[in-house]
């Protein structure tokens, strides 16, 4: 495997930074939950929303990678899943504005999602065999 440790290790860097901008406000002296503060709770789930989708979409892409999936293919998926995480990440952790990173975060995720998920249903509906 290649691709797949390259945008696994860029995206750990951001989920690193995205932990750094929650523990930071917790420094604040919020020790468990929100605290009520609208920008802690941004935080929180801008790390949360990225521990629910980040390691399925590289699972999937991980396993298309070992199926020898175009190296194209790969890095398409690979680039999308990590632009979309930035774009959301930010707009949740480091913006007061969020709309637009939020909306665009959020749909190249899930079209990462959709086509990891479709290839690899593919490329499982290919190997079976035709007869019983």
């Amino acid at each position: 495997m290649m691709v797949t440790p390259l945008y696994a290790g860029l995206l750990g860097v951001w989920f690193l930074v995205l932990s750094v901008r929650v523990v930071q406000k917790r420094a604040s002296g919020i020790s468990l939950g929100d605290g009520g503060d609208p920008i802690m709770l941004r935080r929180i789930r801008g790390h949360a929303n990225f521990t629910e989708y980040v390691p399925l979409c590289l699972l999937l892409i991980g396993v298309l990678e070992l199926s020898r999936a175009s190296v194209y293919v790969l890095h398409a998926l690979g680039l999308m899943l990590l632009i979309g995480r930035l774009l959301h990440g930010w707009a949740f952790a480091f913006s007061e504005h969020f709309r637009f990173g939020r909306m665009w975060g959020t749909a190249l995720t899930f079209l990462v999602l959709l086509l990891a998920s479709l290839l690899c249903a593919w490329q499982g509906l290919r190997v079976l065999p035709l007869t019983f």
